[in-house]
């Protein structure tokens, strides 16, 4: 009972965190800032350096989609990452098999495909200069 009692807390923990965060992501055009929250619903969108004035109108929502869709599956993997430990049977109680989760069916099945996601540039309690935010793939999390 005491390992039952255990995951659920540590469930409910993964859940508050998961509540606050939020993920940023800049295009490879570097034209648009998008951040989504923890269900991937768009929170913010930034056009950067004015460089939408100069685009065209498919450009710039191909600019736009585009982020969006990385940041929604990084938050995706996010999720996946943080529930991962309460797929595993428990060591101490046998029968604690672990929670069945299909990622393909929550998320869809391109979070399945190419995991390799770069390293997390965390925010939280870290500060940035102006030349850290800058850089070419530099994506959020919070």
């Amino acid at each position: 009972m005491t390992e039952l009692e255990t995951v659920q807390a540590a469930v409910a923990r993964a859940e508050t965190e998961l509540r606050r965060a939020s993920v940023t992501v800049r295009s490879r055009d570097r034209a648009v800032e998008v951040t989504v929250g923890h269900q991937g619903e768009l929170a913010a969108l930034r056009f950067l350096d004015g460089r939408y004035r100069t685009m065209a109108a498919g450009e710039l929502a191909a600019s736009v989609l585009e982020a969006a869709e990385r940041a929604r599956m990084r938050m995706s993997r996010r999720v996946m990452e943080t529930f991962e430990p309460f797929t595993r049977p428990s060591a101490a109680v046998p029968e604690l098999t672990g929670v069945d989760i299909d990622w393909a069916e929550v998320f869809g099945p391109a979070v399945l495909e190419d995991r390799q996601v770069p390293p997390d540039h965390s925010t939280r309690n870290r500060l940035h200069d102006e030349i850290n935010e800058d850089t070419e793939d530099e994506d959020r999390h919070v």
